[in-house]
């Protein structure tokens, strides 16, 4: 009966242990940033041939930034990419859409599928976000940390031209 009773009081605890120590792993976000952040916007793109794909290019101007501040990357509309950093002032984030699946090989030969290339895994964001939201992704002082920004503005999308027919 002592057995059992030790046994069930260890389990409790355990369990307690377990639910405590997942707290932990929740991404928290930061109040404030030591990045004075400009008018955030987004803006969409549809290539003008058959192949070319679509996307979203979420823009972020820095205005100024403390040196200790790494801006890595920014989850947006359910997805996360690296950010590019077209100059000091400006941070992009391209999200693209294939619109068409890659070839592959399909064979029993070993080596006939030596020239296909491995799917790529979705990275999905771990934020619940609204539609004018993103999280911007930092590293600060060698820590990983991350900013919520609202208020994104949406920008007219931009439909490039097909490419010219060739006149003979």
């Amino acid at each position: 009966m002592i057995l059992f009773r030790n046994c069930i009081t260890l389990s409790i605890i355990a369990i307690v242990s377990l639910s405590f120590s997942q707290c932990a792993s929740i991404l928290k976000l930061q109040d404030t940033i030591a990045v004075d952040i400009g008018e955030v916007y987004y803006q969409s793109w549809v290539a003008g041939v058959k192949e070319g794909g679509s996307g979203i290019n979420i823009y972020i101007p820095i205005k100024n930034k403390s040196a200790e501040i790494v801006l890595d990357s920014v989850y947006f509309k359910r997805k996360g990419v690296k950010l590019e950093e077209t100059n000091p002032n400006l941070y992009i984030g391209r999200f693209s859409i294939a619109t068409t699946k890659p070839d592959i090989v399909m064979t029993n030969k070993p080596f006939a599928e030596y020239g296909n290339k491995a799917p790529k895994i979705k990275q999905d964001s771990p934020f619940d976000l609204k539609e004018d939201e993103c999280v911007l992704s930092f590293t600060e002082r060698g820590k990983r940390k991350y900013y919520k920004i609202t208020g994104i503005i949406k920008n007219k999308p931009i439909f490039y031209p097909s490419t010219p027919s060739k006149k003979l």
